[in-house]
């Protein structure tokens, strides 16, 4: 048989699974992609909405560092598709790119949806085939992929399957999570999908929740050190919600706060709200003369604090403690916060969890299920916020293509 008469299924219509038909429709392989959603990239199309991050431009070596413990299961799949392989496929798109002052890289339209019609319309163009409200079932008894459409149950044989289904957050756009049963029930090792770059739960008092949620924290410093020593101290904006904080700086620590609540409970961080200024510095600005000022107006004058800031500061000291000039410049050095409970993963930007690298062999294939392929963010890691999402994504949909390719060209 011709490689031409081979085909592909590939499950879920993501960047990972995008990627994947990319690879196998250029090499001439026959490619179906089925989608339980009306349309392609949907949860791509969302996180685009407030300027579509594809990539970092840091230097590569730290560019790894941001996949922590799962580092070395992703490398290979990196250093094959890297930030500059992205951005000169991104280009080849007819789009070009240009990097924000953080590091991170845009479209210079700043937004996904061009960049994803480009793309769907170059994979139509080259004859790949997509199937949407198609919802996988699994397999049936003859080992055929099992899909259920608005006509009822659809058998799909294939010479080699990649699974590119998501993990399980904003379920709304694709990412249900309702998958790992499936792969469980084949012998696969799955990890329990928990919320990754999310929202903490904190027991405001109901004045902050009613005067202050909503409200940003500007330039804060969060510092927290779990129980084995390991520390998380950087500088970012939060946002005070009526539950308790979200925003990239917390989202940058969640798998470290996320796995102390797992293990301890909670979790408490410490908040500096002056990160630019030393505790002498406050100290002596607190002294300075009051006259007949309030202290929300002193600490307004000398500081530079109101708001959401000096909310915070009610939040965990009495009245005669916000009148000790010492434990108050203590505090505003170190504001103890204790984080109850992350939020529901449906709520998360990501996921953690999933298909365990054990499971798979270094081109993706499933051990138990040979010709079967996993992809994207249905593979057990995480990343923060910036691009390494969509990066790990694209690059895995690639060595997942590559190793089906692989399997067919030897089968």
């Amino acid at each position: 048989m011709r490689i031409s008469d081979k085909s592909v299924a590939i499950v879920g219509a993501g960047p990972a699974g995008l990627m994947a038909a990319e690879v196998l429709i250029t090499a001439g392989i026959k490619v179906d992609v089925y989608d339980a959603m009306p349309s392609a990239g949907r949860k791509f199309l969302m996180a685009g909405k407030g300027g579509m991050n594809i990539t970092h431009a840091e230097a590569f070596e730290q560019f790894l560092t941001r996949y922590a413990d799962h580092r070395r299961d992703l490398e290979a799949s990196l250093r094959d598709f890297c930030p500059e392989s992205l951005c000169a496929w991104v280009k080849g798109l007819g789009i070009d790119t240009f990097v924000g002052s953080s590091g991170r890289v845009f479209p210079t339209e700043m937004k996904a949806a061009p960049l994803l019609r480009a793309w769907l319309h170059r994979l139509r163009e080259a004859g790949v085939h997509f199937h949407m409200r198609h919802r996988w079932q699994g397999w049936s008894g003859g080992g055929e992929l099992s899909f259920v459409n608005s006509s009822g149950e659809l058998l799909i044989e294939a010479d080699a399957t990649i699974l590119a289904l998501g993990g399980g957050s904003w379920p709304q756009l694709g990412s249900t999570g309702s998958w790992p049963p499936l792969l469980a029930q084949q012998g696969v090792e799955v990890l329990p999908l928990r919320p990754a770059n999310c929202g903490f739960e904190v027991a405001w008092s109901e004045h902050l929740r009613e005067r202050f949620a909503g409200q940003p924290l500007k330039a804060v410093r969060l510092n927290f050190t779990n129980a084995h020593g390991e520390t998380f101290n950087q500088t970012g904006e939060l946002m005070l919600t009526d539950y308790g904080l979200e925003g990239g700086l917390i989202y940058a620590c969640s798998a470290l706060l996320r796995d102390e609540i797992a293990a301890a409970g909670s979790a408490r961080i410490f908040l500096d709200l002056c990160p630019d200024r030393d505790i002498s510095n406050i100290k002596a600005r607190l002294a300075l003369p009051r006259g007949k000022a309030s202290l929300a107006n002193h600490l307004r004058k000398r500081l530079n604090l109101e708001g959401a800031k000096s909310a915070l500061l009610r939040e965990v000291l009495t009245t005669s403690a916000m009148q000790n000039p010492e434990i108050l410049a203590g505090t505003l050095k170190a504001l103890p916060v204790t984080l109850l409970a992350t939020r529901p993963l449906a709520e998360a930007i990501s996921s953690a969890g999933g298909v365990s690298f054990r499971a798979l062999d270094a081109h993706l294939m499933l051990h138990q299920l040979p010709g079967t392929f996993c992809a994207g963010e249905m593979l057990d890691w995480e990343a923060p916020t910036g691009g390494y999402l969509l990066t790990a994504c694209l690059a895995t949909g690639r060595t997942a293509g590559l190793g089906a390719l692989r399997w067919i060209r030897q089968n």
